[in-house]
């Protein structure tokens, strides 16, 4: 008997949830905007399309066919209209990140990327900001030379044995032991023979898929991640693995940090952590020690994939536009006889080649890293986009693959034309409107 109560329970809680689904797509404000028929009812078409992995093309096509707000799950609805992304990802923009955004981080643990409080995130970001800025960057060249000068004796190895090899991994490779050197001050080890170091590979790529899914149903997140997290195969097992490698990575620089006989081999630059210890020993009240864990891993999982991705497809672009390439090298060779490049061009000397810098730009414009919209929840008071009103709680995004393939801001968007940024330097209204649109890392996910 008392199973038989659970049951009809069970299936009551089941069948109200349903006729809410339902009374919920029938009475809705929003009830007009088109989209996929089960979109209306359940995440489950949204759940399926990124499951398969191609729903930044599922994105551009749905935008196609039903035009500039599609709904793809019940109040979720992707936009593709310049003046959103002012609307939606401007500054001081009231739009917080939604739920979605749980699945990025251990359920009682806070992260900057998914942190969805806006006042909080916005006052990290300012006490953080320097360590990103350009002119930090700039003094984490040498660790990045450092890397490339390996990097480049690697593919020179391949090509006196005229052996193939997977650029990307190699890519991949790369950027890790950039992001290595740049945060810790020495390299992870994977250009040493092109292996997967620790499994860190591994590890992210289950960490980015449990990531992306699990959001889709955030409610699930909370459940799910303390069991997954003793399996390794699981998404929750690969954030616990890169976690204790942050963490051991974080006690060697401090140990090493208190050495009273420091090593002198290495780099002189001073890594990001370094800097974030003398800000924690400066004022411990600031800068935490879990600050200074959460910062690392940040740039451990979210710099090492999109920094790969990068380098991916604009080699891939180039290699498959000789023409462009064949443009590219012209202007190298001739920044070079002027001796405006040095042996190992700068950052600095880069920004004045004005063909590298519009290839970069065209290739990020073709494959962003990042595939699905970037989901923010409309305050309170609601919110007029694209010439509809949309009640506060509703969640809007902008897909950054639809953001750069739109056909009014991009014409021709499906062609790789670097040639495109320059001729739009003639109407500075036009370039506005572009550069706007072009979101490669997307404005979104900071």
């Amino acid at each position: 008997m008392h199973t038989h109560t659970l049951l009809l329970i069970l299936i009551l809680v089941v069948a109200l949830q349903f006729l809410f689904c339902i009374w919920k797509a029938l009475f809705s404000p929003l009830r007009s905007l088109p989209g996929p028929f089960s979109a209306r009812f359940t995440n489950l078409w949204y759940f399926n399309r990124v499951r398969r992995g191609q729903f930044e093309h599922d994105n551009i096509r749905l935008h196609e066919e039903y035009g500039p707000v599609v709904r793809v799950a019940p109040d979720h609805y992707s936009i593709s209209d310049l003046s959103a992304v002012r609307t939606v990802y401007g500054t001081g923009s009231r739009f917080a990140k939604s739920a979605w955004y749980d699945g990025w981080k251990h359920p009682a643990q806070w992260t900057v990327f998914a942190d969805r409080n806006i006042k909080r995130h916005a006052d990290t970001r300012k006490r953080f900001t320097g360590l990103y800025s350009m002119s930090s960057l700039v003094h984490y060249e040498a660790f990045v030379d450092d890397c490339a000068d390996l990097f480049l004796k690697k593919l020179a190895g391949y090509a006196d044995r005229e052996e193939p090899l997977n650029l990307g991994h190699w890519f991949q490779c790369y950027a890790f032991d950039v992001i290595g050197n740049i945060t810790f001050g020495g390299r992870f080890g994977f250009l040493g023979d092109g292996r997967d170091t620790d499994g860190m590979m591994a590890a992210l790529g289950k960490v980015l898929r449990y990531s992306t899914m699990v959001g889709i149903y955030p409610e699930w997140h909370p459940r799910l991640f303390g069991p997954l997290s003793h399996f390794n195969w699981s998404g929750a097992g690969g954030r616990a693995h890169l976690s204790s490698f942050v963490r051991d990575k974080i006690r060697l620089h401090e140990e090493k940090r208190n050495d009273p006989e420091p090593a002198t081999d290495g780099l002189k630059t001073q890594d990001f952590v370094e800097k974030l210890m003398i800000a924690r020993d400066k004022d411990p009240e600031k800068v935490t020690d879990n600050h200074l864990f959460i910062m690392a891993l940040s740039n451990v999982t979210a710099g090492s994939d999109t920094t790969a991705i990068s380098l991916s497809t604009i080699a891939w672009h180039l290699l498959h536009y000789p023409e462009t390439l064949k443009k590219l090298r012209w202007e190298i060779e001739d920044f070079t006889a002027q001796g405006k490049c040095s042996a190992e061009v700068t950052f600095k000397e880069s920004q004045d080649m004005p063909y590298l810098q519009v290839v970069i730009k065209e290739a990020l414009r073709m494959h962003s890293a990042t595939g699905l919209p970037m989901w923010r929840v409309v305050p309170d008071g609601g919110a007029e986009i694209s010439g509809r009103h949309f009640p506060a709680g509703s969640v809007v995004g902008i897909n950054t693959w639809v953001a750069h393939y739109d056909e009014k801001t991009f014409p021709d968007a499906k062609t790789f034309r670097p040639e495109r940024w320059l001729e739009a330097e003639s109407d500075p209204e036009r370039l506005k409107e572009m550069n706007q649109m072009y979101m490669p890392v997307s404005v979104a996910t900071l």
